[in-house]
Order: structure tokens, then C-alpha cells, then sequence
């Protein structure tokens, strides 16, 4: 087999045979209409997957879920569907920009690990590939994932925290319903 230039090892001949899927997710609407740049990167992940020795051709981008939280899988049927495929054995490597992308709570993150590890699949961000079969992948797998339940949350609070100093100085301003 040629090695690329980022060809990794983890990478056999039994992933490239099955699709690579990009997982392409914004949080809100107003992300995706003002931070087009972020979209940009995450779609440039098909390049990643053929430097990683994946034919163009075999590999699938999945942005349906376009303008809505990774709190919860249960709206997002872009991530629902990167589920069952993984689920039937015929993705060899799912990417995604970071964790945050695919999940933003702990349930989804271990599901969506679970499957990879069962399965066989590989799991690639922005800056490596891991096998979530493997104990160290998996350790760090599972700590970015915390990572990002941690950064909704201090997201939230924050915005919070927000609202209520504005409340007690008169300023906040709400609309009707």
C-alpha cells in the first residue's frame, strides 16, 4: 500500500474498504450564517480522509445537522445516521473537527466511542486518528469528550451569569410573548 504523507498506521486495508464520513456541525443558525470559516475547516476534513489513503469517492459528508446544539443527539439525525452506519459495519473512519462537533454530553460521546470500538472504526479530529478499540485513544478520546460537556456548561453559566447582572442593573430587556 502507498503511504501518504499523513498515511498512519492504525489506518489498514480493512478501513480504507469501508467510507470515511466528515461529521460537520454548527450550533445555531446565526453560527453558520456568521462564522462560514468554521463550516470551511470542517468540510476540509475530506481532504484529511484521501491524505489518509481514502478515495474521494468513498468519502461521505454529513451536515444535517447544520444549526443545532450538540447538548442532545435526540434532534440530530445527521449524528443518527453516522450512528447506524457505524452500527452496520460500513464506516472505517468517522472525523470530525473536535469532540464538541459530535457530542456535548457524555452519553452521546460513549455511544458514539462504543460503536467505534465494537465496529471497528476509526475516530479522526483536526490533528490525529485514534482507534477507539485501544485503552490510550479511548483514555484521551474520553477526555476531550468531557472536555466539551465541561465547556457547554461553563458556556451556559456564563450566559447566565450574563442576564442576571443586567437584570439587576434594570437593562435586561426581554420579548413579549
Amino acid at each position: 500500500m502507498l503511504r501518504t504523507e499523513l498515511s498512519n498506521p492504525k489506518v489498514s486495508t480493512e478501513h480504507l474498504a469501508k467510507l470515511a464520513y466528515v461529521y460537520v456541525r454548527q450550533s445555531s443558525l446565526k453560527q453558520v450564517m456568521q462564522h462560514s470559516e468554521s463550516t470551511e475547516l470542517q468540510y476540509h476534513l475530506v481532504e484529511r480522509a484521501v491524505k489518509l489513503g481514502w478515495p474521494r469517492e468513498r468519502v461521505e459528508v454529513i451536515d444535517d445537522d447544520q444549526g443545532k446544539s450538540g447538548a442532545s443527539a435526540s434532534e440530530r439525525q445527521g449524528f443518527q445516521f453516522l450512528l447506524a452506519e457505524i452500527g452496520l459495519g460500513r464506516v472505517g473512519l468517522a472525523l470530525s473537527f473536535d469532540a464538541s462537533r459530535l457530542a456535548r454530553n457524555s452519553s452521546d460521546w460513549y455511544q458514539l466511542l462504543e460503536l467505534c470500538s465494537v465496529f471497528g472504526t476509526l475516530f479522526s479530529d483536526s490533528e490525529r486518528v485514534y482507534d477507539p478499540g485501544l485503552y490510550t485513544d479511548r483514555m484521551l478520546l474520553g477526555l476531550s469528550g468531557m472536555m466539551s460537556e465541561a465547556e457547554l456548561h461553563q458556556l451556559r453559566r456564563r450566559l447566565h451569569s450574563g442576564a442576571w447582572n443586567k437584570a439587576q442593573c434594570g437593562e435586561l430587556r426581554l420579548a413579549l410573548p
